[in-house]
């Protein structure tokens, strides 16, 4: 499968961050994170988005399969990771969880987002693997 450009998983991304602001618009804050998932996924799939929830990723060394995995919040176009969050504070934890994850996968693009803040702006981290 061959990968998109950096440009085109950016238009991606933008459209991802407007669907975060139209969720927190229709939801604000103080719920669960899973209702904000499943909000999420349906204003993708409106946005004409594949997105799915509670991926397992597989886990390789050295190429073998160890027989474990870990679990994505939202596997976005089959290349971005997003990881949502409902919490007071934000802890390094949660970036370097977003950041194994996009190593792991070899995937570049990733969005680690807060919904528990007044402003979603103010709880919207992007990240990128490798740039």
């Amino acid at each position: 499968m061959e990968r998109r450009s950096l440009n085109e998983l950016n238009r991606i991304g933008k459209q991802i961050v407007e669907a975060c602001f139209e969720d927190h618009k229709e939801l604000g804050p103080r719920l669960l994170e899973s209702v904000y998932v499943s909000a999420l996924l349906s204003e993708l799939e409106s946005r004409g988005i594949k997105s799915a929830s509670k991926v397992r990723v597989p886990l390789y060394y050295k190429g073998k399969d160890t027989g474990k995995y870990y679990e994505v919040d939202l596997l976005i176009e089959d290349e971005i990771i997003f990881e949502a969050k409902a919490v007071e504070n934000m802890i390094p934890l949660f970036q370097a969880q977003l950041l194994s994850h996009l190593r792991l996968t070899k995937n570049r693009l990733g969005y680690l987002v807060n919904f528990n803040v007044v402003l979603i702006k103010d709880g919207i981290k992007r990240m990128l693997n490798g740039y």
